[in-house]
């Protein structure tokens, strides 16, 4: 891209970058310049970051989520780099856990109430704010603060929670039913705001915007008067409607459990073309459309699926689709305006008193984490950040040890600390490295599944007008660089209020999912995952600006103008892979599942994420949190280590 077009779209303007070294801020007032305070600061930026006044994860932009220097001590340890120096921090624990996402500290909360308030607990995460995908982003407009969900987005049907997750958030102080008066679910319908697609030059021949299109779910169903202004040929719009409208069985003469499997084991593009026999100009239209939920298209998503998001096609087919699931029985509500980071601030707080100040889930949203107080040797609960486990080995034969002993790096040096018991709460795909003397099945069965890449990012904006303008709030790009753009949903809690007039300051969401067309779905998600760690952050911002100012042009949106921030949310090992039955097995016992036989324990080390049960949500998470710790303490090996005494 030429320069001119680079300052046309604001690529040498001056938006919020902070750049940070080790978590300590480059730059620092000038009174502190050269003083012995600012030599203290240094001193301290190097061995404990944490300590940095200036230390606030949540308000970095750039390249956030796996930012870099929170995967190459893991990449080390992959390619085979030990660490023999490692330095005993002479430190007693009952538990340490590996990861402080939603599992590890919901691990620690259920840790302490079998096992007491007293005990000792250690949670080491390699990133430099806890909460794992859970990420939290903040934004500043002149007074005004602006938060922004990073990962995690929201709490999904939590009335149909297990009795533990349900319970864990009741008794964190979240009452779910609260969101009814603090969502607004009517302030875009009230604007006469609708759902669009973009249709970009490069896929379809012309950019153009077109709003208006009804959804089942997730589904697309565009109505006539849109449909025909769609940019393909007639013969793929005759076949759109077709696909639409008409209630044919494409799959006539299969009995009901034969069209099941069938449509199971065929991908949706497979379906709209051997079997709807559409145009392939329409398959580009739907290409994109399950990237949210699967992080690939339809070439990787079977029809089986697609027809429980009520995509076109299947009127006449004559088969159930699901009803009353947990997605549709509840409104999508369930929103704090950083996703579930308020659910992760909620753990912190309950674990570490004083670290998060408040005491409601309202006024956990404003609070500011006092990162310093995280790892205090007079708390029994301590959160080490920056710090990346590389070895969790038994002091002993796995049968009989009474201690597993858990090295990592932290500011480049290894330490290592002991523990009767041990949750990795980490990655399935680290575990094999982090106990290479476990069996060989089960490493094979942890490093069988492969998390799916994805990027959220946040851009704030100087004000909305031009969604209003173009009576749309959210739009689905099927050829964009990012899938698709929206407004921040409207969720005042609190202190803290959306900006419900399109005057004010907001944020867009944005999301990509770089995934490799025709290729398996594990093979698209490691060329994608390929193409996340080797994108710069220019690239993505020159994408966000040139794709928001062709998708708003008709709005009076300038990219140079109007862009304010940008925070990419980058995620190589995203979403949990959850098992794609376009490439599984059809009749595999739960028991067989690869989740199920790499979750087992091993020894005194056990293990809770969101892999260990396929599903990526964040009561998922939470339930494995449960389970880890009833292995302890139902299965007899829970023994104070006389930390907690």
């Amino acid at each position: 891209m030429n320069d001119e077009r680079d300052r046309v779209l604001g690529m040498d303007r001056r938006i919020s970058r902070r750049d940070f070294l080790n978590g300590c801020a480059l730059t620092v007032g000038a009174s502190l310049i050269a003083s012995p305070e600012w030599f203290n600061l240094l001193a301290q930026a190097e061995t404990a970051p944490e300590k940095d006044p200036n230390y606030y994860p949540p308000a970095k932009t750039g390249m956030r989520g796996s930012h870099d220097g929170s995967w190459e001590v893991a990449h080390a340890m992959r390619d085979g780099q030990t660490w023999p120096d490692a330095v005993d921090d002479k430190e007693s624990y009952d538990l340490v856990v590996v990861g402080a996402g939603i599992s590890g500290l919901a691990s620690a909360y259920f840790f302490r109430k079998f096992a007491g308030a007293s005990s000792k607990i250690l949670i080491l995460d390699n990133h430099d704010d806890f909460g794992g995908h859970a990420k939290r982003n903040e934004f500043q407009s002149g007074k005004r603060l602006l938060i922004g969900y990073g990962g995690t987005q929201s709490l999904e049907a939590p009335h149909h929670y297990s009795k533990e997750a349900f319970g864990l958030l009741q008794e964190l102080g979240i009452d779910v039913d609260r969101f009814h008066k603090y969502f607004d679910q009517n302030l875009y319908k009230g604007m006469a705001l609708k759902r669009a697609t973009f249709f970009d030059k490069e896929t379809f021949g012309v950019d153009r915007l077109l709003s208006g299109f009804g959804t089942h779910y997730l589904g697309l169903t565009y109505p006539p008067e849109v449909l025909a202004q769609i940019p393909i040929s007639e013969p793929a719009r005759k076949d759109l409607a077709r696909l639409q409208e008409t209630k044919v069985d494409y799959l006539s003469g299969l009995s009901a459990e034969e069209k099941r499997r069938k449509l199971i084991k065929t991908s949706y593009k497979d379906y709209l073309l051997q079997f709807v026999k559409v145009d392939p100009e329409v398959v580009k239209i739907f290409q994109t459309a399950p990237h949210g939920l699967y992080a690939v298209g339809i070439d990787a998503v079977s029809a089986w699926d697609c027809l429980q998001m009520e995509y076109p096609g299947f009127r006449g087919i004559n088969l159930q689709s699901r009803e009353d699931s947990p997605e549709q029985a509840e409104p999508y509500i369930f929103h704090f305006p950083d996703g579930n980071a308020s659910v992760a601030r909620l753990l912190v707080r309950s674990l570490i008193p004083g670290a998060v100040p408040g005491s409601t889930m309202e006024d956990v949203v404003t609070s500011r984490v006092n990162y310093a107080g995280l790892d205090s040797s007079e708390s029994a609960v301590r959160i080490r950040l920056n710090s990346t486990a590389v070895r969790a080995r038994h002091v002993g034969d796995p049968h009989e040890a009474k201690q597993v002993e858990v090295t990592y790096v932290r500011s480049g040096k290894a330490h290592t600390v002991r523990a009767p018991q041990c949750v990795l709460a980490c990655y399935n795909m680290v575990i094999p490295y982090l106990c290479p003397e476990m069996s060989e099945k089960q490493k094979d069965a942890l490093h069988y599944s492969v998390k799916l890449p994805l990027v959220y990012t946040n851009v704030q904006v100087r004000n909305w007008e031009s969604f209003q303008k173009l009576g749309v709030n959210s739009i689905y790009a099927p050829g964009g660089y990012f899938n698709g753009a929206s407004l921040d949903f409207p969720v005042s809690i609190g202190e803290y209020r959306f900006a419900s007039t399109p005057q004010e300051p907001c944020l867009l969401h944005l999301l990509r999912t770089p995934c490799k067309p025709g290729l398996p779905a594990k093979d698209q998600y490691r060329a994608g995952r390929y193409e996340l760690m080797t994108t710069p952050f220019e690239v993505f911002e020159r994408n966000i600006r040139d794709q928001l100012g062709r998708m708003l042009a008709g709005g009076g949106f300038d990219s140079a103008r109007d862009i304010q921030a940008i925070t990419v949310n980058r995620w190589p090992h995203g979403y949990a892979y959850e098992y794609n039955p376009l490439f599984e097995p059809l009749d595999r016992p739960d028991s067989e599942r690869p989740c199920v036989v790499g979750r087992q324990p091993f020894g005194r080390i056990h293990i809770a994420n969101s892999d260990a049960d396929g599903h990526a949500y964040t009561n998922i998470a939470i339930d494995q949190g449960y389970r880890a710790v009833r292995e302890i303490t139902v299965g007899g090996k829970h023994e104070a280590s006389g930390a907690g005494a």
